[in-house]
């Protein structure tokens, strides 16, 4: 058995969403040896940070909030799709390449994973390929980049996606991943009313 960290490691340098400061997880010490005889530190984080899922009320007023998830959720079979071959987005006719099913839960592999910064041009997921996932019902998708789209005003993409009831996965390491069938495992944070949650991911293969 071949247990894979396909998580994002939370640290003050690390990438984040366009480069926005106000996006960076701030750590600091609150509590220390020499002043209180133990050590504690605290954490600021912005809920997108890293790898995360996104819940419909991140898109949609008065969608559902991650308390709307059950455990078994995240927990399934996933597929993961390789598209390091895309140069701009995925569409719809990429995705037709794939054996993609009903209820599957799909992880987009792309060359994203083998950025080392924030890259402006990150590989997403265009509208037309958000509208065949919505057709063939699928349960959930996950990307290698920290947002499932890319200069969407209208933010179809997550729309589309968010309104079927599909989970939206963000933030992935997927470099040392080949495609193929895997157990996921993604465990967010347990919050209420909130929109979106960090969450540790893994890929089990048997």
């Amino acid at each position: 058995m071949e247990i894979i960290d396909i998580s994002m490691t939370i640290s003050k340098d690390m990438i984040v969403y366009k480069n926005k400061e106000e996006k960076r997880p701030k750590i600091f010490e609150s509590a220390n040896f020499k002043e209180n005889n133990h050590y504690e530190s605290s954490l600021t984080i912005n809920m997108h940070t890293g790898t995360h899922i996104d819940a419909p009320l991140h898109m949609i007023e008065g969608g559902n909030t991650m308390a709307n998830y059950s455990i078994e959720d995240f927990i399934s079979q996933a597929k993961v799709l390789d598209f390091t071959f895309v140069k701009e987005c995925i569409t719809e006719q990429d995705l037709k390449m794939k054996d993609i099913q009903e209820d599957d839960y799909i992880l987009l592999k792309t060359k994203n994973s083998f950025d080392t910064n924030f890259n402006e041009k990150f590989i997403y997921l265009e509208e037309s390929g958000a509208k065949y996932l919505e057709r063939l019902n699928i349960k959930g998708v996950g990307i290698d980049a920290l947002g499932i789209e890319r200069n969407q005003p209208n933010h179809e993409t997550h729309k589309i996606l968010l309104d079927q009831g599909v989970m939206i996965l963000e933030g992935l390491k997927l470099d040392q991943v080949q495609e193929g069938n895997y157990q996921l495992i993604v465990l967010p944070i347990k919050l209420l009313d909130v929109e979106a949650a960090p969450a540790r991911a893994i890929l089990i293969k048997e």
